[in-house]
């Protein structure tokens, strides 16, 4: 076999657009945004508008955007102009998770990547810094129906920082909280002591680590490095600002009603988050979908900061073992 082939790439193997693959080159700073807000998240042609101006905060920040999603079996990191316009208005584009990754690649389908596909592929590009809106999490009830998103177990082995709103307030917060501490996963609040509450400033949950600088991010990422050890996540949960928080009292009373709805109507397993936002949606006259996207705007905002302060500075020498590798460094063969 020659050298070159060799080398070539698979073709089921991420595509850099060349502009990411010149900023992970020359260590500018690139932010990952995923797909799934664009073709399942907002209505056309608002979504559209929406991807290009979450595109335009991070490159007004200094850094790259890197929209993931996968197209014709491919997973793209980047996407170009017509490829944006093609996940924003193909009726077909699936929503892609980590675990339906290899079938999509398989089979040629496309799909918009969830939090849990985008973080995956994102860190796989060698990708550090993620903005989405909020993470999904457990369940209510879930004593009973044992059912948590894909993303908790997916970010607790993987090495990449996600700035979010915190999860769905739909979602059992607390219950949320401890899994993410029993996983292992580091959980910062950025500028407050209160875990978000997504469409909410404050859930009312502490969180045992505050930051309040992206350069303080960053030194957490540096230290993370030095350790070692697992390759898990970094959530850093930025609150939605107050003045575009959805009215709490309108939050706790839409989301009762449609909670009891759907206890009403037997609605269970995959169908029951699409229920409760739509309801919330409804319910609050659109607001939440205003307070959700004002969330992912300051969220992509933050991430292009932290991405700036990460690449300002090389990363911390890690501890060396006395053969001059890291010592979290085990190559096959090594024992």
């Amino acid at each position: 076999m020659s050298s070159n082939a060799s080398h070539r790439a698979h073709p089921c193997a991420p595509a850099l657009s060349p502009e990411v693959r010149a900023a992970l080159a020359t260590h500018h700073p690139v932010v990952a945004l995923e797909s799934t807000i664009i073709a399942h998240g907002l209505p056309r042609p608002r979504n559209l508008r929406v991807a290009e101006e979450l595109e335009g905060l991070v490159r007004s920040a200094g850094a790259v955007p890197a929209t993931i999603a996968v197209l014709d079996g491919r997973a793209h990191i980047g996407l170009d102009k017509a490829q944006l316009e093609r996940v924003a208005t193909d009726p077909g584009m699936r929503k892609l998770g980590h675990r339906d990754l290899a079938p999509a690649m398989a089979t040629g389908a496309s799909g918009a990547t969830t939090v849990s596909a985008t973080a995956f592929l994102a860190a796989r590009a060698g990708l550090r810094v993620f903005a989405t809106g909020g993470l999904g999490g457990v369940h209510r009830e879930w004593t009973r129906t044992q059912d948590e998103s894909a993303d908790l177990r997916l970010l607790a082995r993987t090495g990449i920082t996600v700035v979010c709103a915190g999860v769905k307030s739909i979602l059992d917060v607390p219950a949320t909280l401890q899994r993410l501490e029993t996983l292992g996963v580091t959980v910062l609040g950025y500028g407050t002591g209160l875990f978000p509450g997504f469409y909410l400033t404050s859930s009312g949950e502490p969180v045992d680590w505050t930051v309040r600088t992206p350069e303080e991010v960053a030194d957490v990422m540096r230290a993370q490095d030095v350790l070692g050890g697992p390759g898990g996540a970094l959530v850093v949960a930025n609150p939605v600002p107050v003045a575009d928080q959805l009215d709490p009292a309108l939050h706790d009373r839409v989301l009762a009603e449609a909670l009891a709805e759907c206890r009403e109507r037997g609605i269970v397993g995959q169908a029951v988050t699409p229920f409760l936002l739509d309801r919330l949606m409804r319910g609050t006259g659109g607001a939440s979908l205003e307070a959700n996207l004002a969330a992912v705007r300051a969220n992509v905002s933050l991430a292009a900061q932290i991405s700036g302060a990460w690449a300002a500075r090389p990363p911390m020498t890690r501890p060396r073992s006395p053969a001059g590798r890291p010592d979290n460094d085990r190559r096959p063969g090594a024992d």
